[in-house]
C-alpha cells in the first residue's frame, strides 16, 4: 500500500499534460499544398539576372508555410519566409533551414529537430519554387 499511493499520484501527474494538450485545428484543411507556386519574376542589373519565385503555400498542422527564393543566375542567392507558423521552434528553425538550403543549393536538406512539421512544409514549398523556376 505504501507504494501504491506514490505510483497513483505520479501516474495522474504524468497524464495531466496529455489532458491539457490542445492541438491546433484548422476547419476542413489538410496538410497539403493549397496554392500553386508563382510565376518567376526576373530582373537584371549590371549583367546579372535575378529571378524571384514564390513557392506554394503549404498548410501544416502548425500553420501555413511559404517561401520565396531569389536566384542569381542558376544559384540560389537567398530564401525568405513569406508565411510561417507563429511557434518558438519555427522561429529557431528557419535560419537553420535557410542556411542549409544555401549550402545544398536544393530542397534536399535535413529536417530540423523539434520543428519537423515546419521543416517538411518548408521543403515542400521550396521544392515547388524550384520546380516553378524550371
Amino acid at each position: 500500500m505504501k507504494r501504491a499511493v506514490p505510483v497513483l499520484v505520479l501516474s495522474v501527474a504524468g497524464l495531466i499534460p496529455l489532458w491539457r494538450y490542445d492541438p491546433s485545428h484548422d476547419a476542413g484543411s489538410s496538410p497539403a499544398a493549397s496554392a500553386p507556386a508563382s510565376t518567376p519574376s526576373v530582373s537584371s542589373s549590371g549583367g546579372t539576372t535575378s529571378t524571384v519565385v514564390s513557392g506554394s503555400t503549404v498548410d501544416t498542422e502548425k500553420g501555413p508555410v511559404q517561401v520565396e527564393v531569389t536566384f542569381d543566375g542558376d544559384e540560389i542567392a537567398s530564401v525568405r519566409m513569406l508565411r510561417q507558423p507563429d511557434h518558438p521552434q519555427t522561429t529557431a528553425a528557419v535560419p537553420q533551414l535557410i542556411e542549409e538550403t544555401l549550402r545544398a543549393q536544393s530542397a534536399d536538406i535535413d529536417t530540423v529537430s523539434g520543428a519537423t512539421v515546419t521543416s517538411d512544409g518548408y521543403k515542400e514549398s521550396l521544392q515547388a519554387a524550384l520546380d516553378a523556376r524550371g
